[in-house]
């Protein structure tokens, strides 16, 4: 009786052919493939983007908690939003728990009484107050991890109504002391996501950001550390003092899906778009300084419709 051996072969002996695959087979599978990826590029995107606006409200709860920290520790005042700059003899410098630095924003100032401090080398010189970069991530925004550097930075205070030591020309302060206390916390707005000077200009003259610090009008983040009010008045400050302007505006920055992240004074964020805020976006996406519908009733702290305090 005869055995068949088939090491690799067929029934008649030749070698088993490997069938390919044809060039159609191959269009499918990478059709296929295409139309899956085409799917879900997006599910990814959104989930990013949803995971950066949670750690973005995350970072703003702590800086809510810090500025209640702050307020405790200093008999219930309100931090300000930057000390003003005074002539020799003063230095100007101010320590802010990790060290010195010159004129520390609101949210330096806040380092002495939470340890939450925004740099890990902070500088005593005034060269370098407006190009110093941020390194504590609590004070960024990881929807632009690059803004970092201290004057355009992502999160911008409510300092009109929360406290402006800016001077007027009698050489009184805009509005400093404010006491904590005064304040319904839970409807008034501490800081948000900001986008600077530049929310004042038509969205197609924005330019791009500047990391060093460049003083730009129209660039995204240009003094975002301080956040402008819905509605302006012919007398009320602007985020930068030198160009009180209403096309010089600040408001917050929706970069959240169409949303900015928002803290309030109890320690609650919220996602809220413009027009939530008080705001009035003109159709060529400036943010106008004034005018339908527009109302200051979740910044002014008492939770009416107020005037910001006057800078004259």
């Amino acid at each position: 009786m005869c055995n068949t051996r088939t090491t690799g072969r067929g029934r008649r002996g030749g070698r088993r052919r490997l069938r390919a695959f044809t060039l159609v087979e191959l269009l499918v599978v990478i059709g296929i493939i295409g139309v899956l990826i085409g799917i879900l590029l997006p599910v990814v995107g959104k989930v990013r983007q949803s995971a950066t606006a949670a750690q973005c409200t995350s970072n703003m709860r702590q800086i809510a908690t810090g500025w209640l920290m702050y307020a405790t520790a200093n008999n219930g005042t309100s931090p300000p939003n930057r000390p003003p700059f005074d002539p020799p003899p003063a230095t100007n410098v101010y320590n802010v728990g990790n060290g010195e630095y010159y004129r520390p924003r609101w949210f330096a100032l806040m380092g002495v009484a939470t340890g939450m401090h925004p740099f890990s080398n902070p500088s005593a010189r005034r060269d370098d107050t407006d190009s110093s970069l941020i390194d504590n991530p609590v004070f960024l925004c990881p929807a632009e991890p690059d803004w970092r550097n201290n004057r355009n930075n992502p999160f911008g205070y409510n300092y009109q109504f929360l406290g402006n030591m800016r001077r007027k020309p009698s050489g009184a302060y805009v509005n400093f002391p404010v006491k904590s206390a005064r304040i319904k916390s839970a409807q008034t707005v501490l800081a948000a996501d900001c986008m600077g000077t530049a929310a004042g200009k038509p969205k197609a003259q924005r330019t791009a950001y500047h990391a060093d610090g460049a003083k730009d009008p129209f660039a995204l983040g240009d003094h975002a550390w301080v956040l402008d009010p819905p509605r302006l008045t012919a007398t009320s400050d602007y985020a930068d003092q030198l160009l009180r302007a209403p096309e010089h505006r600040s408001a917050p920055d929706p970069r959240h899906k169409g949303k900015a992240n928002v803290s309030f004074c109890d320690g609650h964020v919220e996602a809220m778009t413009l027009k939530d805020m008080g705001y009035l976006v003109n159709p060529d996406g400036s943010v106008a300084a004034n005018g339908p519908g527009t109302h200051n009733r979740l910044f002014s702290g008492s939770g009416e419709d107020a005037d910001p305090p006057s800078v004259q």
